[in-house]
Order: C-alpha cells, then structure tokens, then sequence
C-alpha cells in the first residue's frame, strides 16, 4: 500500500505560522497516464530573483519498504518561473513517515535562477512525487532504523 496523508494539524500549526490547515490538497495525478502525483502550494508565494525558500507541503507519505517517493519540480514551473529545486531531486524514504521528530511532514526548497519575482498562488501545483523500487547490493547489512526527521541518517555514527 501506498499513499498520501494530511499532517495532524498539531504539527501543521508547529510547521506554519501563517497558513491554514484547511488549504492542504493532497497530492493527485491529473490524467490517467500521470506518472507524478501533483503537490500543491498550501499559500500564495513570491520568491524574489537568487531568493531560496523551504515550502512546507503539509502532507506525509507512506509505502512499502522497497520504494521511495522521487521529488521533482513541476516542468512547467521550471519553465515559467525559471525555479529549481535546490537538490534537484528529493528522496523520501519509506521510514521517514511518522517520524518522531515531525511526522514526515514534507518540504521542499525552491530557487529562483531568474531575473524578475516568481509569484504563485496557493493550490497552484509546484512539484511532483514518483514513486519507484530500489534494489539494494548483495552485501548490504544495514539494520539501523530512523530515529528522526529530515536530515536524520546523516548524523555523526560514532565508533564503538
């Protein structure tokens, strides 16, 4: 099973200071042969030429262990905002819903590479999420487990 999620709006109001819970849309596909599902602003934006800005979507993500929700600036927001995401490509991994330190509540970071003010309204879809399989080498013998939210799996390991 795989789907999408509001986030309790205990931790919406944690995350938002000035949205409203009610504006969440959950992520959609718009046609039948949609490969990505439609994240949508959950308030107006404007983003000034070199300005980045983390935009909270509202949502969490649940799926198997063997896959990951691929996060993509919307091609057409590419085009007519001339925005990226800041990583290019976000990766949510399967543990990382409900997690304990913010329900796998999903953001993401845009940019704007152009010369004027992108303005975008709330509910205007910004990004897409495609869901896809991995495989792991033969040799893999991890069995650590998420003990957080974003940027989790990169703290410090210490030795033993």
């Amino acid at each position: 099973m795989r789907g999408f999620e509001k986030i309790s709006e205990k931790q919406f109001n944690i995350d938002v200071k000035d949205g409203n819970y009610m504006d969440i849309i959950l992520p959609e596909r718009k046609t039948k042969s949609s490969a990505g599902y439609d994240f949508h602003l959950i308030k107006d934006i404007t983003l000034a030429p070199n300005q980045t800005m983390r935009i909270p979507l509202g949502v969490k993500v649940f799926m198997p262990e063997n896959e990951y929700l691929g996060i993509y600036i919307r091609g057409s927001v590419g085009f007519k905002f001339n925005v990226r995401l800041c990583n290019q490509v976000g990766i949510i991994d399967s543990d990382y819903y409900n997690n304990p330190d913010n329900e796998g509540h999903m953001w993401i970071a845009i940019h704007n590479h152009g010369q004027e003010a992108s303005k975008m309204k709330k509910g205007e879809s910004i990004a897409q999420g495609i869901f896809a399989t991995y495989n792991i080498a033969s040799n893999d013998n991890v069995d650590n487990e998420r003990t957080g939210g974003f940027g989790s799996t990169n703290k410090e390991v210490k030795n033993a």
